[in-house]
């Protein structure tokens, strides 16, 4: 399933827990499912952030010098 997918059917699962409707049951299953997703979406941000670099020049052979990108301070 697709990041954004996920972060659709996490929307979906809080309507759904929010409207009240739902047993206790059923409340616990969401939960957890939930929970899942919210794991897998932090884990794929967390990879995407691993694979962001700067270029910060090139070397004597052409090829680009990367850093990792850190947010700077303001």
């Amino acid at each position: 399933m697709s990041f954004e997918k996920k972060l659709t059917r996490l929307e979906e699962i809080v309507q759904k827990m929010e409207g009240g409707e739902l047993s206790l049951d059923q409340s616990l299953k969401l939960f957890e499912e939930g929970v899942k997703l919210s794991r897998d979406c932090n884990k794929e941000l967390n990879d995407a952030e691993q694979k962001v670099k700067k270029l910060v020049g090139v070397d004597a052979q052409g090829e680009p010098i990367l850093e990792d990108f850190k947010e700077e301070d303001s």
